[in-house]
């Protein structure tokens, strides 16, 4: 088929309300295109817009980009030929995790509901054992497509880690309802907004366990994966007064795509600003990203930078190092005239789209590290919101 057909097909599938084949059909027409060493394909964005929710776009690691038999990464997939299974009932299924992969000894993993105007999400929350009503930290993670609180839980171990730091650490849970693969919908305009859709919601959820625990106002922190990082950036971008610092793993930055065209080429060769989309101070951000990420392409990461550092006069550390047996990363730490560390960015060589440093008791990670965990709390832990900011 050439581009124009493969589109024209993608609008009547979306119009039948064949969402998963839509999606599927132009993913293969996007890994066509780089496969030939074509440019970006013109899409046509009238032809897409049928009135109907956009396709879903699953951010998922492709089994192409793992590269060891040594200690192998979760199962990947291939988002084309097998996004009838994400999440949808189909081939793709994992059992739930134990809980002692999941939480601590002496440690609480608790449900919770938030509902606004726009909605309602369940959560996780993970209280540490160390917590007896002092204010501590607050951690929000937002998992990736197919993804479940539990399962990120366990293949990142914040909880671990977090009980070692004393930190909450809450889990949005996306509805299927609201995006058939449990993504995080970071490329619709209306979820890139403060006060609306679901910025409105983890907002909400960060905001209600501020209310019913005992959270330092002044250590909020939101990191993500994949759908859950681009979300992050933009919970970063639009609400900078209630979080003080974001973590981007294998994300896109805030007003990278605005529609399922632009996201789907956002994803495969960067996309978006350099410059902020919201007004304010830049927030702090530590960004993880592979090198070799077929799912997410590694510019994403750099634009993000760019978009963080803005026009600030930084000074520039770069440290190489390598995880023993397994990745050679680069890290490369900005600080501003003060000396207040304000950016990271630690480009993992070789790896794919997964959680770097992650376990094998959750899906979408490599165990090769770095540690993404581990350092996006220290970074975290290294910052808080200026006084009169929340």
């Amino acid at each position: 088929m050439l581009n124009q057909d493969i589109i024209r097909e993608a609008t009547r599938l979306t119009r039948s309300g064949q969402l998963v084949e839509a999606t599927a059909l132009l993913q293969r027409m996007l890994r066509g295109e780089r496969e030939r060493g074509a440019t970006a394909p013109t899409v046509d964005h009238a032809a897409l817009a049928s009135g109907r929710e956009p396709p879903t776009i699953d951010a998922k690691a492709n089994a192409a980009e793992t590269r060891r038999p040594r200690r192998a990464a979760q199962p990947a997939v291939d988002i084309a030929k097998n996004l009838r299974g994400l999440g949808l009932g189909g081939a793709l299924r994992r059992a739930p995790p134990p809980m002692a992969d999941i939480v601590p000894d002496g440690a609480r993993f608790v449900e919770g509901v938030y509902a606004n105007g726009a909605g309602s999400r369940a959560y996780r929350l993970f209280i540490p054992s160390g917590y007896h009503g002092q204010p501590i930290p607050l951690v929000i993670m937002l998992h990736g497509c197919t993804q479940s609180p539990e399962d990120f839980a366990a293949g990142t171990r914040m909880n671990f880690i977090a009980e070692e730091q004393t930190c909450f650490v809450a889990y949005p849970a996306q509805r299927a309802d609201a995006n058939q693969a449990k993504c995080w919908n970071w490329f619709r305009p209306a979820d890139q907004q403060r006060d609306g859709g679901e910025p409105s919601l983890i907002a909400g959820i960060t905001r209600q366990i501020m209310c019913d625990y005992s959270v330092d106002s002044e250590r909020v922190y939101v990191a993500g994966l994949s759908a859950g990082a681009a979300a992050a950036a933009v919970m970063g971008s639009t609400y900078g007064d209630l979080y003080a610092a974001i973590g981007i793993h294998s994300g896109l930055a805030c007003g990278a795509a605005s529609d399922l065209s632009s996201a789907l080429i956002a994803m495969k060769q960067g996309g978006g600003s350099d410059v902020r989309p919201a007004d304010g101070p830049s927030i702090p951000t530590i960004v993880f990203h592979g090198d070799r990420d077929n799912t997410v392409h590694s510019k994403n990461a750099a634009r993000i930078v760019r978009q963080s550092v803005g026009g600030t006069s930084t000074t520039t550390k770069v440290r190489r190092g390598r995880v023993p047996g397994g990745h050679a990363y680069t890290r490369t730490a900005h600080t501003d005239v003060s000396g207040r560390g304000i950016l990271e960015h630690w480009e993992i060589h070789g790896a794919g789209h997964a959680w770097s440093g992650g376990s094998p008791a959750g899906s979408y990670t490599d165990p090769d590290g770095p540690d993404a965990t581990r350092e996006m709390l220290r970074f975290f832990l290294e910052h808080s919101l200026p006084q009169g900011r929340n």
